[in-house]
């Protein structure tokens, strides 16, 4: 039965990924990059003036800065640093080069789900905001049906999954630094997730906006270390990444090709761009300035911190070290790969990381999951907990399932989820351009950008009501 379900997944990772997600995703990140005019490259400095406001909330959202950690933190998780093991592993070091480049092509994407899921969103039955892919698709585009199926493929991906993509994680790291049995990780994580996520989206919020900032910072911290260590032989690993990039060194397992796909497939994993989730939760946010594309701004920022910074310090740590030979794969080889650095106290370092990174990821893909349970159920108090008590079997099982089709089962929902999310974008196009427009006339002519819906008549029957009715 196990050989068959891995059969029917790679077929489907065949479709999805060769055929289908690879062209949709790069071609829509070119689109808005031109159509945008290059915006993450032109406004890039403008990204982190955003960030400098962004601490301000209102009774109906957390702030911005909440709305970009709490998408960092499932960011931020299994796939930055034993997704780029697996890249490396299965790609070569070419691998990391096409992770750069989906992320900056992503950061225009990212730019233009943000900006739609604030334009979009609604107040809950608590009166907090709730928005994101599902909620653009039945408003903006009168198809309830399409964020019907966008929310059923998140909820899968993120909600059970993802959640046991990074529950493997934790016990694998657990195991090889400490000893403990898998279940023993499993059954820590279920209990630690049921304490948050029983708290509702402002106690994911207060725990993401503490904890990721505290677990990048020491992350990078040691990589950094490792860099300085390893200067000399900086040029070295740069060229081999760009020969690698573009087959003048043999990859992996295949060339170029090798290299472009699994530099794709973990970079969309990592940082999300185009994927429809952080878009949940840069709807949660009150943004400042006061208009939707502000948000666009911030969540772009997460693209930057998630692939170019964290994502680059994994690989710098595994390629300044030399890809350690033998059976290692995922989260083992990067621990092999530290050690060699720093000594035997990095796998207990790195155990701890990846503790952090993947816990996060696992409350933020519950939020996720939640807000588009309530985009299905309206709010159904009895359904919510029957959804709780799934996710954390789910955490269960990832914990002791194997790591290969785990990996393969998250690519095939997440393509599902992010083929959905592109093309009801794509059809949006148009409106998040005007919106960017809109924002930076306001900007070059010295005023705080302030979005007024009656300068956009065809909305009126389409915004939530008393949300953007004045925002002057």
């Amino acid at each position: 039965m196990q050989e068959i379900a891995n059969q029917v997944v790679d077929v489907l990772n065949s479709l999805i990924w060769g055929k289908v997600l690879i062209w949709l995703l790069v071609g829509c990140g070119l689109y808005f990059t031109a159509r945008l005019g290059l915006i993450q490259f032109r406004h890039f400095g403008h990204i982190f003036t955003v960030l400098k406001g962004s601490r301000s909330s209102d009774d109906a959202g957390i702030s911005s800065f909440q709305a970009l950690c709490t998408s960092l933190a499932a960011r931020v998780g299994t796939g930055n640093v034993a997704g780029v093991a697996v890249a490396i592993t299965l790609g070569g070091p070419g691998a990391i080069f096409w992770m750069w480049m989906i992320a900056l092509v992503g950061m225009a994407t990212g730019f233009v789900e943000a900006t739609l899921a604030q334009l979009f969103k609604t107040r809950d039955a608590e009166g907090q905001y709730r928005g994101g892919p599902a909620y653009y698709m039945e408003k903006g585009l009168n198809a309830r049906w399409m964020g019907v199926l966008f929310s059923i493929f998140l909820i899968i991906a993120f909600g059970f999954v993802f959640n046991s993509v990074q529950a493997n994680t934790i016990s694998g790291a657990m195991a090889g630094a400490f000893g403990i049995k898998p279940w023993m990780s499993g059954v820590g994580v279920v209990v630690l997730t049921a304490l948050i996520i029983f708290g509702g989206l402002r106690s994911i919020a207060r725990f993401s906006e503490l904890a990721v900032p505290f677990m990048a910072a020491a992350y990078l911290l040691v990589a950094i270390a490792v860099i300085v260590m390893n200067l000399s032989e900086i040029p070295a690993v740069l060229a081999l990444i760009f020969k690698s990039a573009f087959g003048l060194h043999e990859a992996a397992a295949g060339g170029i090709g090798a290299a472009i796909m699994n530099g794709f497939k973990r970079g969309l994993f990592s940082n999300e761009a185009g994927m429809g989730s952080a878009p949940n939760a840069a709807a949660s946010a009150t943004p400042y300035p006061p208009h939707p594309a502000s948000q666009g701004y911030v969540q772009m920022a997460g693209v930057v911190i998630d692939t170019l910074l964290i994502c680059t310090a994994s690989a710098a740590i595994i390629l300044l070290a030399g890809v350690p030979s033998g059976d290692a794969q995922g989260i083992m080889l990067v621990q092999q790969a530290l050690s060699s650095e720093v000594g035997s106290w990095a796998k207990y370092f790195l155990s701890v990381v990846i503790l952090f990174f993947a816990f996060t990821s696992i409350v933020a893909n519950y939020f996720y999951a939640e807000n588009c349970l309530v985009f299905l159920e309206h709010n159904h108090a009895a359904g919510l907990v029957v959804f709780r008590l799934i996710v954390l079997a789910m955490v269960m099982f990832g914990a002791l399932a194997s790591l290969p089709f785990v990996w393969n089962l998250a690519d095939v929902s997440m393509g599902l989820m992010a083929i959905t999310n592109l093309v009801a974008i794509l059809l949006l196009s148009d409106l998040a351009i005007k919106l960017a427009r809109d924002y930076n006339r306001q900007r070059q002519a010295g005023k705080l950008p302030t979005f007024d819906a009656s300068q956009f008549p065809e909305l009126q029957s389409k915004l939530e009501p008393g949300i953007w009715d004045d925002r002057r």
